[in-house]
C-alpha cells in the first residue's frame, strides 16, 4: 500500500446511524418553556486523525473544518449529509478555531490560532479575505446587523466587524472572563460563555455590563458548569450550552424561567470518547450538530 493509500484510509470514516425523519412538516422549537429533546442520532462522522474544529450550514450545504488539516472546508449536502466537495482556503496557515456562515453576505468566516479571521466567498472562485483580530479569537457568530462577532478569549472582549473586515465596535466585558463564544439575542444583548471552572453563561449588554448570569441551577439538580464553550440560541432566545468538561453534557437554559436542564443525549453517546466542544443549531431542519473532537454528531432535536 502506498503512502497516498494510507492517507486516504486514515483520512475519514463515515458512519450512518439509522434514523427516520418525518418529512410532513418543518420541525421547530416553538415553546418558550419546554426543554428541547435530542431524540436520535441522524448522522455521525468519525475522523481518524483530525479533530473537528467547527461546523455550520447555509442553505443546502453543511460546512465542516478540521483541526490539523486546515486549508480546506468540507461541504456536505444538508439533506443526505453526504460529502460533496471541498473549498480550499490557502490563506489559512494555522489551526482553525471556529466557523460560521452569513446568509446575507453569502460567505463563511473562520478564526484561527494566529489571531486572524478568514472570510470565504461562497460564489465564483471562493475568494478569501483575511484580517487580524484580538488575542485568541475563539467563537464566531453573525449578529442581527449581519456583522461578524468575535469572542476574543485572550483580550476579554467581543469585537464586531463588517463583512469587509472594518471594526464596528469593541465590547469590553465587565464581570466576564475568558469569553469563548457570544451570540446576539433578539433583544440586542449578547449571551457569552465563560471558559472557566466553575464556569457561567452570562447575558451582557452592548456596554459590556452583565445583565444576568446562569451558573449552577437552583431549580434543578444540574451542578456547576465546567468550562462551558459552544453556544446555540433558539428563535425564542433559549440557550444551549456545550458544557465541555462535565461528563459530555449539553445544557438547555430557559430564558423565561431561568431553569437549566441537561439534555438527554441519544443512544450511542457512550461511543463518544470526548466531551462536546461546539454546537450548531439548524432549527429549520430540527437538527443539532455537536462535535466531540474526533466525532461530529448530527442529532434530531424537538
Amino acid at each position: 500500500m502506498s503512502t497516498g493509500d494510507i492517507n486516504t484510509v486514515c483520512y475519514i470514516v463515515h458512519v450512518l446511524v439509522v434514523c427516520s425523519e418525518a418529512t410532513s412538516s418543518t420541525p421547530t422549537l416553538t415553546s418558550s418553556t419546554a426543554t428541547p429533546t435530542l431524540t436520535h442520532v441522524i448522522y455521525e462522522i468519525y475522523y481518524c486523525l483530525y479533530t473537528v474544529a467547527a461546523v455550520t450550514s447555509l442553505g443546502d450545504d453543511v460546512f465542516v473544518v478540521r483541526d490539523n488539516y486546515s486549508q480546506q472546508v468540507e461541504v456536505f449536502d444538508a439533506e443526505t449529509l453526504r460529502s460533496q466537495r471541498h473549498i480550499a482556503v490557502r490563506a489559512l496557515v494555522s489551526s482553525p478555531r471556529d466557523l460560521t456562515a452569513c446568509p446575507h453576505n453569502n460567505c463563511l468566516y473562520m478564526s484561527d490560532t494566529s489571531y486572524k479571521i478568514h472570510r470565504v466567498e461562497l460564489s465564483g472562485r471562493n475568494t478569501v479575505k483575511t484580517w487580524s483580530v484580538g488575542r485568541r479569537p475563539a467563537g464566531l457568530s453573525v449578529n442581527i446587523a449581519h456583522n461578524l462577532v468575535v469572542a476574543c478569549e485572550g483580550a476579554n472582549k467581543l469585537q464586531e466587524y463588517t463583512t469587509h473586515g472594518s471594526l464596528v465596535r469593541e465590547i469590553c466585558l465587565r464581570g466576564v472572563t475568558d469569553p469563548w463564544h457570544a451570540i446576539q439575542l433578539s433583544t440586542g444583548d449578547y449571551v457569552v460563555s465563560q471558559n472557566t471552572s466553575p464556569g457561567v453563561v452570562s447575558v451582557v449588554g452592548i456596554d459590556g455590563q452583565v445583565i444576568h448570569t446562569y451558573g449552577q441551577s437552583q431549580t434543578s439538580d444540574v451542578g456547576p458548569m465546567n468550562h462551558p464553550s459552544g453556544l446555540a440560541v433558539t428563535r425564542n432566545d433559549n440557550i444551549l450550552v456545550a458544557d465541555r468538561y462535565t461528563a459530555d453534557r449539553i445544557l438547555s437554559i430557559s430564558r423565561s424561567t431561568g431553569r437549566i436542564q441537561e439534555l438527554d443525549l441519544p443512544v450511542g453517546r457512550r461511543n463518544w470518547i470526548n466531551p462536546p466542544v461546539r454546537l450548531y443549531l439548524d432549527e429549520s431542519r430540527g437538527r443539532l450538530y455537536h462535535h466531540h473532537h474526533y466525532h461530529l454528531i448530527c442529532s434530531k432535536i424537538e
